[in-house]
């Protein structure tokens, strides 16, 4: 697969949707819908402890980021490494404020009540997954 390009790392920000593609332990994929940020580096996906996901990359931090386009036609195969953050435990906490500036990306408006939204990515045992690109290929932009 050929090294990003300036064109497909303003095209891969620009979107949102994705597939991520796990390996199983038997080696199978294991593929999930996923909402995505990317800063230029990386993409980054809130998940949830004890996900078949989240399994996967503890065990195989080997990923693929199927980003979809406007259209059947355009997409992107972005192949990542994996970084697992600490699943959120305190309200505020450095895992919960990431989660914070994912949600805020992804969406039209900043979360209303951030208190509570911490508290729930507690109660979700939800932690930060950051995936590195390493390359990428695809069609459409």
């Amino acid at each position: 697969m050929p090294d990003p390009t300036p064109e497909s790392l303003a095209w891969l920000a620009d979107r949102t949707r994705a597939v991520l593609v796990t390996l199983r332990a038997d080696g199978s994929p294991q593929s999930s819908n996923v909402v995505v940020a990317f800063d230029g580096e990386a993409f980054t996906v809130s998940v949830t402890e004890g996900r078949a996901k989240t399994h996967n990359l503890r065990r195989d931090p080997r990923a693929v980021v199927h980003v979809l386009g406007d259209d059947f036609w355009s997409y992107a195969s972005a192949r990542c490494r994996a970084e697992l953050s600490p699943v959120s435990t305190t309200p505020g906490d450095e895992t919960g404020r990431q989660l914070l500036a994912l949600h805020d990306a992804v969406s039209d408006e900043p979360h209303p009540d951030p208190e509570e939204f911490y508290a729930a990515m507690v109660d979700d045992r939800r932690l930060a997954l950051r995936l590195v690109l390493t390359d990428v290929a695809g069609a459409g932009w």
